[in-house]
């Protein structure tokens, strides 16, 4: 098994800055934030007050950023409306998987495969009812 190419401590920095921004956009809480990119509150913290600064995250933390940069990608080509690219987390979602959870719920339980499987349905949306 090959190993995965390390970000840039810049690189990654960027990357968290930027999945602060589309979570808060979402209105997660500080906890719903800590638990889906597997981060410490000092963490949060550190990267709100210093928002470019370079951060040091492991391959997990930067897996959880890449997929929270992708869902919000998948809802930017699904709808038109930047509020409803907003808001369709915090939505509940009949979907069975998400048993009348809203994505946001799910994703904040903090297991990968939480995260992972909330962007597989995300994806979906974007590829129509054929996928």
């Amino acid at each position: 098994m090959s190993k995965q190419p390390e970000l840039s401590q810049h690189k990654t920095g960027v990357g968290l800055k930027v999945a602060l921004r589309i979570l808060h956009s979402w209105q997660a809480t500080t906890a719903q934030i800590c638990s889906i990119l597997r981060i410490s509150y000092a963490t949060y913290r550190r990267a709100l007050q210093a928002p470019a600064s370079a951060r040091k995250l492991d391959y997990d933390q930067q897996e959880r950023v890449s997929l929270v940069l992708n869902i919000h990608a998948s809802l930017r080509r699904v709808f038109d409306n930047p509020a409803n690219v907003r808001s369709f987390t915090r939505l509940p979602n009949e979907n069975v998987f998400f048993e009348s959870r809203s994505p946001l719920e799910v994703m904040a339980q903090g297991d990968m495969i939480s995260l992972y499987e909330t962007y597989k349905r995300v994806q979906r949306l974007e590829l129509g009812p054929e996928s």
